[in-house]
């Protein structure tokens, strides 16, 4: 999970681990969280799905700023 401020809203990034099957290969879910003085404002449910970690919480991040900026 990666977080970071965005115009006074605490923003998450998730990656969701998703492995159906021992022999097949990782991926991730990609999700976002928004928060406002520690109360949640809008979650994103699953984005996409990525190859690698890091892709999936810069998606959830992207997502998270977006949905802000539609704001203002």
């Amino acid at each position: 999970m990666e977080s970071l401020l965005y115009h006074g809203y605490s923003v998450w990034g998730h990656a969701i681990l998703q492995q159906a099957d021992i022999l097949q290969p990782e991926r991730y879910a990609a999700s976002g969280t928004i928060t406002l003085s520690g109360k949640l404002v809008e979650s994103s449910g699953i984005l996409a799905y990525f190859d690698t970690e890091e892709e999936a919480q810069h998606a959830g991040l992207d997502w998270a700023r977006a949905w802000i900026d539609s704001l203002r």
